[in-house]
């Protein structure tokens, strides 16, 4: 099993807009596997949109998927160890 850094953010005009965001640190086998996860979690239904970028189904949010990498995403603050 592997760790995915998941960003969740709001968008304006279909672009991210970053005015809130949550950071996850999530445990899964795959990048699907992490999605599968937080789209049980959240609710909010996100599917690939291209460009790593996944949207809600209502598009009034996005996530950022990356693998976990200890040197750059441990120094962001107030990041969820997991979802659930």
């Amino acid at each position: 099993m592997a760790y995915f850094f998941i960003e969740i953010t709001d968008t304006f005009g279909g672009e991210a807009n970053y005015s809130w965001v949550t950071r996850h640190k999530v445990r899964a086998t795959s990048e699907r596997g992490a999605l599968i996860r937080v789209n049980r979690d959240s609710g909010l239904g996100f599917r690939l949109v291209g460009c790593g970028r996944y949207d809600s189904r209502s598009g009034a949010t996005c996530c950022f998927i990356d693998h976990w990498d200890d040197d750059t995403h441990s120094q962001y603050l107030h990041v969820q160890t997991e979802l659930a």
